[in-house]
């Protein structure tokens, strides 16, 4: 449903869907139910200014009855954030797309306590393109190759690339070059396969039995020295070896990839979650996951000429 408020300062339009029935008279008394507690007076300072809206932005008052409406919009107040100290770089720029190298540590859309400090709030700003929209997404951790739309005319065309999988993407990771005990030795290239869901309430993604939802082809490209981590003079092999890996995959499901490593063993260096969930911590921009989103390509549909994007970054530990 489309806004009938503008971006503001990079960020969309909250919309709120009012209840059909209840004990509310207003839309105010709602409001004042979810969130009075946290800041009584400015909530109805915004129905007096006229800044929340109904449909076609019919600014409501303090009377409006609660069934004149059943979704609403209104600009959320922005908490401060602090600058995450990591850069974009614009890989390439036409009239219909955004290509840019996502760093460590930026997440790709707003949300939680990242809003300005996201790849789209600061592209938009940057560029001042409010109607950017991201084709997918990559997790916060993960650096590499983002696409994202200009043109709303267009947009659904690309849109329809991803949803038939008609879009390749690689990636590329360091981790370990044995598999980790317990598990067998791996005879690359492998594919994995297996069926994983992650609900909202859970920070990990979980493989469940039934029929495979996810599949991810894996090559070793380069066995490494035992990294930063290692004893001095360790050798490529050793107990602490690393190496850097090639994944394609071919569904994309959050976690994916970080859950196939580790299913083999071979957790990718400096995952927090895979294969064991560790405290949180302050974020360490010394140690970024090492994953990358390397490459992507697909035919595109303007021109029906294939094109393929390539990230200019380097995982730390593969140098």
């Amino acid at each position: 449903m489309q806004s009938p408020l503008p971006v503001r300062d990079g960020v969309n339009a909250t919309r709120l869907r009012l209840p059909a029935e209840g004990p509310w008279g207003t839309a105010l008394d709602y409001m004042m139910h979810r969130w009075g507690h946290i800041d009584p007076q400015g909530i109805e300072d915004r129905f007096d200014a006229g800044e929340i809206v109904g449909e076609a932005g019919i600014p409501l008052d303090r009377g409006t009855p609660l069934q004149h409406h059943t979704f609403i919009w209104y600009y959320r107040t922005l908490p401060p954030e602090t600058r995450i100290p990591v850069e974009l770089n614009i890989l390439h720029q036409d009239e219909h797309l955004l290509v840019v190298d996502k760093p460590h540590f930026l997440p790709t859309t707003p949300g939680g306590t990242y809003i300005q400090e996201s790849a789209l709030v600061r592209l938009r700003n940057q560029l001042d393109l409010p109607d950017l929209i991201p084709m997918h997404r990559l997790d916060r951790m993960t650096a590499g190759i983002l696409l994202l739309s200009t043109n709303p005319e267009t947009r659904g065309r690309y849109q329809v690339l991803f949803e038939k999988r008609q879009v390749r993407k690689e990636y590329e990771c360091v981790a370990a070059a044995r598999p980790a005990p317990g598990h067998p030795a791996v005879d690359f290239p492998v594919v994995v396969r297996n069926r994983m869901t992650k609900s909202r309430s859970y920070l990990l993604a979980e493989v469940i039995d039934g029929e495979p939802n996810t599949e991810t082809r894996i090559e070793l490209l380069e066995e490494l020295d035992g990294g930063a981590g290692a004893a001095p003079g360790a050798a490529a092999g050793g107990e602490n070896a690393r190496a850097l890996y090639r994944l394609e995959p071919h569904s994309g499901k959050t976690h994916q990839l970080r859950v196939h490593m580790a299913s083999l063993g071979l957790g990718i260096v400096n995952d927090a979650f895979y294969p064991e969930l560790l405290d949180k911590a302050p974020d360490d921009y010394a140690r970024p996951l090492q994953l990358l989103a390397r490459g992507i390509r697909f035919v595109d549909p303007i021109t029906g000429s294939p094109v393929e994007y390539r990230s200019r970054l380097e995982l730390s530990e593969a140098r």
